[in-house]
């Protein structure tokens, strides 16, 4: 599959080089209005395609490249400016976003958008609107990262592969964010149980750890190198896989819905099917009602910040 990445910066190529570690992509193609950085990264990445897999081409080049992509990755945004306040940025980059998303179907009208710019839910809902394709077709990242760290969290407190752990972060990627603790699964057997089988029960303070782990890591992160790359761009190259192989795939990624949690036209983050076709249904895990009650105000958070935004 022909894969096209908007915005080549740290995101975008760590989205690239997954790819081509992976053998998903056939072809890659890097797109950045700076175009020496696009090509720099480029052709950085196109060096360990004889190391990694039977990718035959990785370029650089402008929106007219991207024609034929069957998925194009959006991980452009625009810089904060000294004194700017969240919600101008987030007008700007919305701004930004819909001249973007005209380049990207002018010249892949057949493409399937999968946005990775933060706020990504936000960022979502503006670019399904923009771009006018069925709601399946334009998928966020969401919370697929945040699901990788809290299973992989879990499997360190557990002592297993994370890839054992089946649970899900829901909602917002961000703040409001919901741990399905409900829902949880290790093996075949809910969290709670094989916890106490292992000998490492899930006490409130273990929760409450891995809890303060899966929000806060990104700022971690962030403080000590300034931004996060690897992992969204791995789970970039997870999501991609499902589309091109058609793999019907479980991941917790982002959609625009017409209604959830009582909330109206909100794009979050809940379990969802993925394939060749994008979205092809959603799965709600069974949850307790005070995880309901937050996934409530998830939605209802991202639905006041798209509206200030239309102001």
């Amino acid at each position: 599959m022909k894969v096209g990445i908007v915005g080549a910066g740290m995101v975008g190529s760590a989205a690239g080089y997954a790819l081509v570690l992976r053998g998903v992509a056939s072809h890659v193609v890097l797109v950045d209005r700076n175009r020496d950085l696009a090509r720099a990264q480029a052709e950085d990445i196109a060096h360990a395609v004889p190391f990694a897999s039977a990718a035959s081409l990785v370029e650089a080049g402008d929106y007219a490249a991207l024609a034929g992509a069957g998925v194009v990755i959006l991980a452009a945004g625009v810089a904060q400016k000294p004194g700017e306040d969240r919600l101008s940025l987030l007008s700007r980059n919305v701004a930004v976003f819909s001249e973007i998303v005209a380049e990207v179907r002018a010249a892949a009208p057949e493409a399937m958008l999968v946005v990775a710019s933060n706020p990504v839910d936000v960022m979502t809902l503006f670019a399904t609107r923009a771009s006018g394709l069925p709601p399946a077709r334009v998928i966020g990242s969401g919370t697929i990262l945040d699901t990788a760290r809290f299973r992989w969290l879990v499997g360190q407190h557990l002592g297993i592969a994370p890839q054992s752990v089946h649970a899900y972060v829901l909602g917002e990627h961000g703040d409001s964010e919901v741990l399905a603790w409900s829902a949880a699964r290790a093996g075949a057997t809910p969290l709670a149980g094989f916890a106490a089988q292992v000998g490492a029960p899930i006490t409130a303070d273990v929760r409450a750890r891995i809890d303060a782990g899966v929000r806060g890591a990104a700022e971690t992160i962030i403080r000590g190198k300034g931004a996060t790359w690897y992992g969204i761009g791995a789970g970039l190259a997870r999501l991609v896989r499902a589309i091109a192989a058609d793999e019907r795939a479980v991941l917790s990624v982002s959609m625009r819905m017409p209604e959830v949690a009582g909330v109206t036209d909100v794009a979050l983050s809940v379990p969802r099917i993925v394939g060749a076709h994008g979205v092809e249904a959603d799965l709600f895990p069974d949850l307790s009602p005070e995880e309901t009650a937050a996934l409530a105000r998830s939605a209802m958070i991202l639905r006041d910040t798209a509206r200030q935004i239309e102001q």
